[in-house]
């Protein structure tokens, strides 16, 4: 089997399908879904587990294969052998005894987020919640916080969130390195590893069975035992038919929507009838996909908690939300939460101020679709009904509010509005756009003007 999944992620950082490669699904329940999730717009993603308490990139440092990036301000030795040993007895310790997972759907509910995309599962294998396929757990006993009062952090943390309206989107690694069938011992790799299992499958064919019955079990029991799962989101994209690793995704997905009607699979860079919408990670296409997708950036510098990291500011992310979804997208702002449970400061700071503009200017966002011409210069457009908004950003405070704005839109105008009043605006119109004068200039630089466009 070729190392082909060097082509799928690059620094941990994966890649995305072409959207011309996109298969629509034929299930009804499917398509009504999707347009569900494009109504969403914003999610909070969260990446969790023991790593936390290290402060590094959550799994790859695992990898000897992948060494060289993601072991960095660690103190390894040669072979990583101790480290690694380190590294997977860090359930032994973690103890989010400050976890509440009620606070944390407040927080993201007054932050605008309408889906939660979860790390059930990353690639090490430590799983956060109740499963009976694997002792490697948070409520495994060897675990401290096994007796916590939220221990099956899934099942609190789903149904807190569900309380608010907010979507469920439960996050999988496909590849495990914890689990025996796959990091397999006794194979000819050795202890040098790689994010592929140890053994070529094909060669292998019982092992490799081992492990797509363990895979089928847990993703099952997500989607059983959890209440509404909206969304499944695996990881792993090297974990494919093409690759040899055929986990017979398709087949288990069909199988979860007899009781879960609907729900969408990505299985992200992957493509074909099972990636339900395309996901970009930490960059924003130039240009609309015509498709459902998603782009997944860290709102700090990292997907895992990193000590005194540094967070964008509310002006930043909503400047990303406004380009994604101007081009057709949703936003997954990715939070790391701290090793005790509790969510960093400087994030949730960020998560309020995105939350107070959203709440005034929502309308904006939530429910609209792409509109010609997509977004100009500094100036975005969505469109939600007989109504055209037009986003004029402004990239920093320091920004001189021009009093006259050329919007390029050519549609039919009754009247313009500015966004979150009845504030009505003088405008001309005039060949491809609008003339728009005699703006206020005396005010704090806003994150955005929002002008909403009404049609005749």
């Amino acid at each position: 089997m070729k190392e082909k999944e060097k082509d799928v992620v690059e620094q941990g950082v994966h890649s995305y399908s072409a959207a011309d490669d996109y298969i629509w699904p034929d299930d009804e329940k499917v398509l009504k879904k999707l347009e569900w999730f494009q109504d969403q717009k914003l999610a909070l993603m969260m990446h969790w587990g023991p790593y936390s308490q290290l402060g590094i990139v959550e799994s790859w440092a695992l990898s000897d294969a992948d060494a060289q990036w993601s072991r960095t301000g660690i103190d390894w030795e040669v072979s990583g052998k101790e480290f690694k040993k380190q590294y997977q007895d860090l359930n032994k310790t973690f103890n989010p005894i400050r976890f509440e997972p009620e606070q944390w759907a407040d927080i993201a509910a007054d932050a605008g987020a309408r889906y939660l995309i979860f790390t059930t599962k990353h690639h090490d294998g430590f799983c956060m919640w109740d499963t009976k396929y694997s002792d490697y757990k948070i409520t495994g006993e060897d675990c401290p916080y096994h007796t916590g009062k939220y221990a099956d952090i899934c099942g609190h943390l789903f149904e807190a969130f569900r309380k608010r309206g907010i979507g469920i989107a439960a996050y999988f690694s496909k590849a495990d390195w914890h689990v025996d069938n796959y990091w397999a011992k006794g194979y000819a790799r050795g202890d040098y590893m790689w994010r592929g299992p140890s053994y070529v499958p094909a060669q292998h064919p019982e092992e490799w069975k081992k492990f797509v019955v363990f895979t089928e079990n847990q993703i099952k029991e997500l989607a059983g035992q959890y209440g509404q799962i909206d969304i499944m989101w695996f990881d792993a994209g090297w974990v494919c038919k093409d690759s040899g690793q055929d986990i017979q995704l398709g087949r288990i997905i069909d199988e979860i929507r007899k009781w879960q009607p609907g729900m969408l699979c990505a299985d992200r860079t992957v493509g074909g009838p099972y990636e339900n919408y395309i996901t970009p990670e930490q960059c924003v296409p130039d240009e609309p996909l015509g498709v459902p997708w998603e782009s997944c950036i860290t709102l700090g510098t990292s997907f895992s908690f990193a000590y005194e990291d540094e967070y964008k500011s509310p002006r930043e992310v909503i400047n990303l939300l406004v380009d994604i979804v101007a081009k057709g997208g949703n936003l997954a702002i990715n939070v790391g939460p701290q090793p005790d449970g509790r969510l960093p400061k400087g994030a949730q700071r960020t998560l309020r101020g995105m939350g107070e503009w959203l709440r005034k200017y929502g309308e904006a966002i939530y429910e609209t679709r792409v509109c010609a011409p997509y977004k100009k210069d500094n100036i975005a457009f969505t469109k939600k009904k007989g109504t055209v908004y037009a986003l004029e950003m402004f990239p920093d405070e320091n920004t001189v509010l021009p009093e006259t704005v050329w919007i390029p839109y050519d549609g039919k105008v009754g009247n313009v509005k500015i966004a979150g009043s009845d504030e009505k605006v003088a405008f001309e119109k005039k060949d491809h756009g609008l003339m728009i004068r005699n703006l206020k200039t005396d005010l704090d630089t806003p994150i955005a003007r929002v002008y909403k466009i009404e049609k005749k």
